[in-house]
């Protein structure tokens, strides 16, 4: 459906909308400040909706606004994905759309391998959700236990696997450089002089 064809549709969903609450023209234009004539142009579709238009009336009729534009229904917002299997982990892909911003739900198995830390372009948030993660970050070495969060940019050579006994599951957001995700609140002392 076309745009035309959508803002076509307004005007008999707005008149249908205000006689389902019997309100005059009037009474509609007393409260939105709208005139009479603009309102009924609005309704016999002599009149193109605008935004400044549709939002009083839509505050008056204390309806969302794509109720009066007839948003699309909203698909089913479930990511179904297959899981895939890369140098033993296993990956949960998160999102839908290539590029940008990704989320892995990510099992990675008890392996004792010695970590050999690289660096690539991007910046990623890890929060464990069960077991302990080992993070080598540059010169950190780090054990994340669930309910913890480390987040770094990926051209810090870095690497990360299970420290303890059996499998480490976390979730993982990775996006391209600039794409930060900050989860840390401001100091007081710094929120004051702001």
């Amino acid at each position: 459906m076309s745009t035309d064809d959508v803002l076509a549709e307004v005007g008999a969903r707005l008149r249908r909308i205000r006689r389902e609450r019997e309100v005059t023209l009037a009474a509609l234009s007393g409260a939105t400040g709208i005139s009479v004539s603009t309102l009924s142009r609005l309704e016999s579709g002599l009149r193109r909706p605008s935004l400044e238009l549709l939002l009083p009336i839509a505050q008056a009729h204390q309806v969302p606004l794509d109720e009066l534009v007839g948003a699309p229904p909203v698909g089913d917002p479930r990511v179904r994905s297959e899981p895939l299997r890369r140098d033993g982990r296993t990956f949960w892909p998160l999102t839908r759309q290539p590029g940008g911003l990704q989320a892995y739900k990510v099992l990675e198995p008890r392996r004792g391998r010695e970590p050999e830390p690289r660096g690539h372009e991007g910046y990623e948030w890890l929060y464990v959700l069960s077991g302990r993660l080992r993070l080598v970050l540059g010169e950190h070495d780090v054990v994340l236990t669930a309910g913890e969060a480390a987040e770094f940019d990926t051209r810090v050579p870095h690497w990360f696997g299970s420290a303890g006994p059996g499998p480490v599951e976390f979730l993982s957001l990775f996006g391209p450089q600039g794409e930060r995700m900050h989860v840390r609140a401001r100091p007081a002392r710094r929120a004051r002089e702001d």
